[in-house]
């Protein structure tokens, strides 16, 4: 019974540790006034990517990418992740919420 105990508990620690490794790299783009820190962002090319969209602002904010096929509300004061990739080397804008005010926040992603 214990040999069957300590085999399960290797098991898992060997699936936790495979789990780390495979783990896709992660980016933090953060909204402060109602503009993308940072506004150009660089990622490996031909690798998937977390991004963690934090907004830091009292108001909601958008991710939209047509290039990147992602549209996603990000609630004030709140964090979302995306998954994107594997990219080809290149350049993938992406932007805010259209505000009446006539800003829109803008960024890039530059996969090399």
């Amino acid at each position: 019974m214990a040999a069957k105990i300590r085999g399960m508990v290797f098991t898992l620690l060997i699936l936790a540790v495979a789990q780390a490794i495979s783990a896709e790299p992660e980016f933090v783009i953060q909204i402060k006034n109602h503009q993308f820190i940072p506004a150009e962002l660089r990622i490996p090319a031909g690798v998937k990517v977390q991004i963690v969209i934090d907004n830091q602002d009292d108001t909601p904010e958008e991710f939209e990418s047509y290039a990147l096929n992602r549209e996603k509300h990000v609630l004030p004061k709140s964090r979302i992740t995306l998954f994107i990739g594997p990219l080809t080397a290149g350049r993938y804008v992406y932007q805010g919420e259209d505000r009446e005010s006539g800003g829109v926040a803008l960024g890039v992603i530059e996969a090399r």
